[in-house]
């Protein structure tokens, strides 16, 4: 995919979230429970379907929406990604090309 079309299928806001670790705590000192923003980001969201759904089946039966973002530094698997009241939990990070022009994060919807 080009990068220009790359651009044109960025269209949804969404934001990328990951866990609390030990030392994320409140005002009062407490731990955090809820996951902390890391960036918010333009997306292309893409139900995966047809041919391409049941080959991401044989490989992880989960796998549902593929997510395409601007590449980044720092996205791991232990993050989520919201969108509205979505989220999608990231299952695999795909760079094509080994290219840092974008990832791909292949997710399922979190229930």
């Amino acid at each position: 995919m080009t990068n220009k079309l790359l651009v044109n299928r960025l269209n949804k806001r969404v934001t990328i979230l990951r866990p609390p670790g030990p030392d994320d705590v409140d005002e009062y000192g407490q731990p955090l429970d809820e996951p902390i923003p890391v960036a918010t980001v333009w997306a292309a969201i893409e139900p995966l379907r047809g041919r391409e759904y049941f080959s991401a089946m044989s490989e992880h039966a989960e796998v549902t929406t593929r997510i395409r973002i601007r590449y980044r530094e720092g996205i791991d698997r232990t993050m989520r990604v919201k969108h509205g009241e979505t989220e999608f939990e990231i299952l695999h990070i795909i760079h094509p090309e080994l290219g840092k022009k974008e990832l791909q994060l292949m997710c399922k919807e979190r229930q």
